[in-house]
Parts: structure tokens; sequence; C-alpha cells
């Protein structure tokens, strides 16, 4: 005879995943215009990867910019995927969105002012 014990559920409580860390080093202007994104509210990066990630992960990025010597801590999420063979032959990764916090801030400022005077180009990027 089976007691109710035994169909009670004693799986533990789901935590939540802890954000992917990924390191992006970036050596020089045009690297940085095809790899950022604008359009974004907030401004954000694409990612080249081979890992597998979903719309809405949590990403944390250490960005290396040219000949900055210090990385810049950036949380995000994912909005955007290139999978592998994707259409155009673009390059697989991700799109992060930087988060609405100070490093997503700083980051966002920081490089817009590197790229002041590019970032009306035309010249096509990773994502757009």
């Amino acid at each position: 005879m089976n007691s109710p014990a035994a169909h009670e559920n004693t799986a533990k409580p789901a935590t939540p995943a802890r954000p992917s860390v990924l390191s992006l080093n970036i050596n020089s202007k045009t690297a940085l215009y095809a790899a950022y994104m604008p359009f974004l509210e907030r401004g954000g990066l694409f990612i080249p990867t081979t890992r597998n990630y979903a719309l809405g992960d949590e990403i944390f990025v250490l960005l290396t910019l040219m000949e900055e010597s210090t990385k810049l801590p950036i949380a995000g999420t994912v909005v955007w995927v290139t999978p592998l063979d994707a259409q155009g032959n673009k390059t697989q990764g991700i799109g992060v969105h930087f988060g609405d916090d100070e490093t997503g801030r700083a980051a966002k400022k920081k490089i817009e002012d590197v790229l002041a005077g590019h970032l009306a180009s035309n010249r096509p990027t990773h994502t757009l």
C-alpha cells in the first residue's frame, strides 16, 4: 500500500542560475563599431560565441577596449541570437543589452565616446 508521503515532491526549490561570464577584447574602432548595438535603449554589444544562449539569459561581460588596461564589467541580458550557419554568413554569437545600472550606463558612454562620429555610418555590423 502506498503512503501519502511516497507521492510528495522532494525536489529542492530551484535557485536562480548565476549569470554566465564572457570576456570580450575589442582591439580597434572598426571592431567596436561592428559589435556595438546603438539601436538598443541602453546600448549593447554583439559577442561572438559558440555557446548556446536563450533570449532573456542574464550575462556578465568583462570588456577590454583597445589600449585600455582595465576591464569594464557589464551586466546585461541576451536580446539577440545569431545561430551557427546564419544567413549571409553572419558570425555566430549573441547580442547583450546593457543593464539599467551604473555599469551599463558607463559602458554605453565609454563606447559612444570612442565611436563619436562613426555611429551614423552605413557600414554593416554583426547584427544589422
